[in-house]
C-alpha cells in the first residue's frame, strides 16, 4: 500500500479525512474535493461548534482552516522536512453560517529552499460568494 501523503489525499477525494497527522484537521472533518502538485481543494460543512455568538462562522476557526490546509499542501509534497508559519493574514469578506457548506482552495505561490508562500480562498459552496482569503510564509525546519 502506498502511503505517501499526496497519494493517500488523491485516495480520499470525494471523503471525509479520516486519517491525518492533525487532529485538528480530524476534528474540522473536511471533504478532499481536488489534489493537485501545490494546491488542495477541500469541503468543510460549518457545525454548531465552529460558530461565534453570533452563529456565524468564528474567524479564529476560518484561520485556522486556511493555516491547517496549507500545512496538508505542503504535507502532501511527501519531503522529510516540517514548515512552521511565519504569518498568517487573514482578510474577512462574509459570514457563513452554521449547516453551510464551505470551500478552501489553497496555492503555494512560491517554493524556496527555506521559504514557502502561499495563500487559500474560503467560498461559499457554488463559488459565488469569497468568505475569506489568507496569505502566510512558512519556513522550513528540520524533523
Amino acid at each position: 500500500m502506498d502511503t505517501h501523503p499526496a497519494t493517500l489525499l488523491r485516495n480520499s477525494i470525494g471523503k471525509q479525512i479520516e486519517i491525518s497527522p492533525s487532529p485538528f484537521m480530524l476534528w474540522l472533518k473536511p471533504v478532499v474535493i481536488a489534489v493537485e502538485e501545490g494546491s488542495l481543494t477541500f469541503e468543510y460543512t460549518v457545525r454548531n461548534e465552529m460558530t461565534n455568538p453570533f452563529g456565524t462562522l468564528h474567524g479564529g476557526v476560518t484561520a485556522a482552516i486556511i493555516d491547517d490546509i496549507i500545512g496538508a499542501t505542503l504535507i502532501s509534497y511527501g519531503e522529510p522536512v516540517s514548515y512552521i508559519s511565519i504569518n498568517l493574514v487573514v482578510d474577512y469578506f462574509s459570514a457563513a453560517k452554521e449547516g453551510d457548506t464551505i470551500i478552501a482552495q489553497t496555492q503555494i505561490l512560491k517554493k524556496g529552499n527555506r521559504l514557502v508562500n502561499a495563500h487559500c480562498e474560503i467560498w461559499n459552496h457554488d463559488r459565488t460568494r469569497m468568505h475569506a482569503k489568507g496569505y502566510t510564509n512558512l519556513l522550513k525546519t528540520e524533523n
